[in-house]
């Protein structure tokens, strides 16, 4: 009996058990096949962008209709039912509330301060479609030249180009003068002839004249104004900057300007400037009496006759001996090659058959043009030869052109001096040196070939 006993209860305990665990095994299967009002769920991108980004949407059996897109920011915002929110962001309860909030997950927050800088600032990084064909649109019709020359083209001239009047009333409005280069010009003259202006006040004003001079009409323009005998006059002043200054601006007034250079002569100017090279004066200033002297010899043979006449080429070698004056002796080469060449080429033009009066008289002024004797009795044939003792490249290129240019005057003078072929021999082979290393740097025709070249043609005219 007491087995029986023990059986029959051993068994009503594993029938017990086994409810149970079929009880415990039922029970989850039932709870996951009920939803829940507050369950969260995965639905699929309201965007539609196909990508993989998913949204989770808090689920309510009593709400009806599609579900509602909420935005998390950096605050907790409180969550209702049926609101979906963007994948990765923070969902928690409240348990004080009993509502579940959201707000931006960790790898949101690293970008949210910059986007709400951005959009406190008035800048958008992401538009709508419209918005986007509307740019577009815009665009097009910006960058279409038709539009622009059938609907903007006469707006566009009227805001670009304006009357003079319309500039000259703009102007007076800002108390301010538009003056024309003649009236400039007289403005400077009577300021310059105006016996309260100082001498500073007077540099000053020879410097803007000299820079007005350089355009041919306004040289003549001067002329006309009487302001050339101001300049004349301005070189007989006792200030050697003035005389600086005068003679600069008589150099640029003269440049290629034959009308300015026949009123020039005419009026003595080929006198007072030799006579300013003959006396004692600064080395400044005889540069800049110099340059006017070949800007009014420079293609007119009447006043090249006068400077002979009057002793010009005595006084250039009065002016080539003198010392410290290497500079002024390049330029005394210059004026002489120059003048020597122009000749020639006159010559040589003369042989063609021209029939125009006034390329016949310019023969015949240069017929009376005694340069070449001049020259030998001047004794020019010894004093150019001493360029090529310089150091310097460009005075001797200069005075290799002028040796050459007085080669048929003084070619019996170079054969008898020793010296001369001596320093061309040793220039030579200078010069061979230099340009082998100009050929070495692939400068075939350089600056020192070409004086090579002057040399060798010496070399061989003496031979």
């Amino acid at each position: 009996m007491v087995v029986t006993s023990t059986s029959q209860g051993a068994s009503f305990s594993w029938l017990n058990m086994a409810f149970l665990l079929l009880l415990h095994c039922c029970q989850p299967a039932t709870i996951l096949s009920q939803k829940s009002d507050t369950a969260l769920t995965t639905v699929e991108n309201s965007d539609g962008d196909g990508g993989a980004e998913e949204a989770w949407v808090a689920e309510d059996t009593d709400v009806e209709g599609d579900p509602v897109l909420v935005q998390p920011s950096d605050q907790w915002k409180t969550l209702k039912p049926g609101q979906v929110v963007p994948a990765g962001s923070h969902v928690r309860l409240n348990l004080q509330t009993g509502q579940r909030e959201v707000r931006l997950g960790e790898e949101q927050m690293k970008y949210w301060t910059q986007k709400h800088r951005q959009e406190k600032e008035g800048t958008r990084s992401h538009f709508s479609a419209d918005e986007l064909k509307w740019a577009l649109k815009k665009m097009k019709e910006d960058s279409d030249p038709v539009t622009k020359e059938t609907g903007q083209q006469d707006q566009n001239q009227d805001s670009v180009y304006r009357s003079l009047e319309e500039l000259k009333r703009d102007m007076a409005q800002l108390d301010m003068l538009i003056e024309t280069d003649v009236q400039i010009l007289r403005r400077l003259l009577t300021q310059f002839n105006s016996t309260e202006t100082t001498t500073e006040q007077r540099l000053e004003i020879l410097l803007e004249l000299e820079y007005l001079v350089h355009q041919v009409d306004n040289a003549q323009y001067l002329c006309s104004m009487g302001g050339l005998q101001l300049i004349l006059e301005g070189l007989n002043s006792s200030d050697f900057r003035l005389q600086e200054n005068a003679a600069f601006v008589l150099g640029s007034a003269l440049a290629s300007n034959p009308a300015v250079q026949v009123e020039a002569v005419e009026r003595g100017c080929l006198q007072k400037l030799l006579t300013l090279l003959a006396t004692t004066r600064p080395l400044s200033v005889k540069k800049k009496v110099l340059f006017a002297v070949a800007s009014v010899l420079r293609h007119f043979p009447y006043a090249q006759s006068h400077f002979l006449s009057h002793g010009g080429l005595h006084v250039l070698s009065e002016l080539f001996r003198a010392e410290g004056g290497g500079a002024l002796r390049v330029r005394v080469a210059t004026v002489l090659y120059d003048m020597i060449t122009e000749k020639e080429l006159m010559s040589h033009t003369g042989l063609e058959p021209i029939h125009d009066s006034s390329h016949e008289e310019r023969l015949r002024q240069y017929s009376r043009v005694s340069l070449q004797q001049e020259l030998l009795e001047g004794g020019w044939c010894s004093l150019v030869p001493e360029l090529l003792e310089s150091t310097e490249h460009d005075w001797r290129e200069k005075g290799l052109r002028a040796l050459l240019a007085m080669a048929p005057v003084c070619l019996d003078q170079y054969r008898s001096n020793t010296s001369l072929s001596v320093s061309l021999d040793s220039l030579r082979g200078h010069y061979q040196e230099l340009v082998h290393k100009e050929r070495i740097l692939g400068e075939e025709d350089g600056y020192f070939g070409e004086i090579l070249d002057l040399l060798e043609t010496l070399e061989l005219k003496i031979k």
